[in-house]
């Protein structure tokens, strides 16, 4: 028997599991060929498989890095399925965030294995806030480029960022600096990207999310970070009238009292 004949046998083989995956998963084709690499799609069939998720509903945001989706578990619960591209992942803009952080690290690894770091230091993250009780979506399990985490919405949408919704400025701003706090001096981590798109209110409480990029404290531009956090959340909240002094926020956050 010839290696020709061998290789498209073998890939027959494949493309009728990937068929199989595509079934289970429940997502039109369209959407499955703009998003999944057959090796994501093999992620989410072992994700099935091992009854981690039982099908995919629909995505609820996507960007120049990533897909979210809304899926179920076995149970009906709703979880999100947050997918990391991993062929256009913006390397200039990962490299700052993980470069000097002792956890992680990208020297000598491929694209790929670096988006999977990237996934990793995410969910890493997600772990350390709910520790220090900082309100963020709870990390369920990470494989790869995939990360699950808990689902913020109902039954139609998902929740709505802080920039698209309605809520007492005063309140909202104690609980979102109160949280910024518990980052610093509990988790020992800088959001490094905190801002009105990066905030979720979901029963009119925030919830920080996208923190792949948070970085430790003793990062050598965490305070770099923090400032420019502040600068955007300062900038924000000044339209409702709320006064800010970036300077004494710096000091509140930083400073432990």
């Amino acid at each position: 028997m010839s290696s020709e004949f061998l290789d498209i046998k073998r890939l027959k083989k494949l493309d009728r599991q990937t068929q199989q995956i595509i079934d289970r998963i429940g997502l039109d084709r369209k959407t499955l060929d703009r998003v999944f690499d057959t090796s994501t799609l093999n992620l989410l069939g072992k994700l099935i498989s091992d009854k981690v998720i039982e099908c995919v509903d629909f995505p609820i945001s996507s960007g120049k890095e990533a897909f979210i989706f809304r899926a179920q578990t076995p149970k009906k619960d709703y979880v999100a399925v947050k997918i990391y591209r991993t062929s256009t992942l913006i390397f200039k803009h990962i490299n700052k965030y993980i470069v000097g952080d002792p956890r992680f690290s990208v020297a000598n690894k491929s694209r790929r294995d670096i988006v999977f770091e990237w996934a990793r230091k995410e969910y890493s993250n997600l772990e350390r806030l709910q520790k220090a009780k900082v309100t963020t979506p709870k990390p369920i399990k990470w494989i790869k480029n995939i990360v699950i985490m808990e689902y913020l919405g109902d039954e139609q949408q998902s929740a709505p960022l802080l920039k698209d919704t309605k809520f007492s400025p005063k309140n909202m701003w104690k609980t979102i600096l109160s949280n910024t706090q518990r980052m610093y001096q509990q988790a020992h981590l800088v959001h490094a990207d905190l801002s009105p798109y990066n905030i979720l209110v979901y029963n009119k409480k925030p919830y920080f999310i996208d923190v792949g990029q948070a970085v430790l404290r003793e990062h050598p531009q965490a305070h770099e970070f923090l400032k420019r956090d502040i600068y955007n959340m300062a900038v924000f909240f000044r339209k409702f009238n709320i006064p800010m002094n970036e300077d004494d926020l710096f000091t509140v956050i930083t400073q432990s009292s």
